[in-house]
């Protein structure tokens, strides 16, 4: 009996320790060029930014040799987190498509020249002495987010590089910039416009 309540024990134990691992993910993906690939062959199995993957890569042309080690851009455990808390945020009450539309305004960021190379940075940048992003001035980014804003993270990975290229993302009835207004739009989903 002692022995079934160890085994009992310990299999609880690896079954609680792997629940903490469902939203982990490693910083990078190492994958060894095979006979036939090319940059944007690669880009398009893993899903991600042709640009991403030559940034994090500094390989600009497409002379890939056999053998040749590359790193496939993701991101890390701690970046998933703040991302989720970021879509719970600014999309919560909004449907499942807006909340992977405003998680991938961060992504687009993150593969833009025109914003920061990572999640963080980008949910932390200031412009002209505000944050980005509201809920990093009020501390809404601080608040819990639930297993479906980890959907729409995967969801927006998944499809990576693939959507409209909205950068910004506001509420028409709340927001009061003009220059966000004079954006082009890219798609109107729920209370939410999203814009280049």
């Amino acid at each position: 009996m002692k022995i079934f309540k160890k085994m009992l024990l310990v299999a609880s134990l690896g079954m609680t320790l792997s629940a903490f691992q469902v939203h982990s993910v490693d910083a990078a993906t190492d994958y060894t060029v095979k006979p036939g690939d090319t940059m944007w062959k690669i880009s398009q199995r893993y899903g991600v930014p042709l640009i991403s993957l030559q940034k994090i890569n500094n390989e600009w042309d497409n002379n890939l040799y056999i053998g040749q080690r590359l790193t496939i851009p993701t991101i890390t455990s701690a970046e998933r987190t703040l991302l989720a808390q970021l879509v719970h945020a600014e999309a919560a009450g909004e449907p499942f498509s807006g909340k992977v539309a405003v998680a991938t305004v961060v992504f687009n960021r993150v593969d833009s020249s025109l914003f920061p190379n990572d999640v963080k940075s980008v949910i932390y940048q200031i412009e002209q002495g505000h944050y980005a992003f509201s809920p990093v001035q009020d501390g809404r980014i601080h608040n819990t987010p639930t297993s479906e804003d980890y959907r729409a993270i995967d969801e927006a990975i998944a499809f990576r590089g693939q959507g409209n290229g909205s950068l910004y993302f506001y509420n028409p009835q709340k927001s009061t910039s003009e220059w966000i207004f004079s954006r082009p739009v890219t798609v109107r989903i729920g209370d939410h416009v999203f814009a280049k």
